[in-house]
């Protein structure tokens, strides 16, 4: 299957997601717990995408296939953080991570993970 996302597209996907995931937390209203892990989650993910190799790195410290294995691992997590954190009847907090949960699938199952153009390129 030909994958869409290139490792640049990634990265940009990357920091647009971390950003949103920032903001959309407080104008959206979560409750504590919910807008602290959405903080954590964005500050966590903003961090690893300034270390991926590949374009727009802060520092490549990070194999961008690394990345991606990180990516497939958080996917099933992300959904299960509302009530794994007690959050889960904050209705748009829950919501929220269920949407950011089907994202980061979609993401990572149409990135090009083997491509050549990494940071480097």
């Amino acid at each position: 299957m030909n994958k869409p996302i290139s490792p640049r597209t990634h990265g940009l996907l990357d920091y647009a997601t971390a950003g949103a995931t920032a903001v959309l937390s407080r104008v959206l209203g979560f409750s504590p717990p919910a807008a602290r892990t959405a903080q954590t989650w964005a500050a966590g993910y903003g961090a690893l995408s300034a270390l991926t190799d590949y374009p727009l790195a802060v520092k490549r410290a990070v194999p961008f296939r690394a990345h991606g294995a990180m990516d497939a691992v958080m996917a099933p997590i992300i959904p299960a953080l509302p009530w794994l954190l007690g959050f889960a009847r904050d209705r748009r907090a829950r919501n929220f991570f269920l949407g950011l949960a089907a994202v980061t699938v979609i993401v990572t199952a149409l990135t090009d993970w083997k491509s050549p153009a990494t940071g480097r390129a």
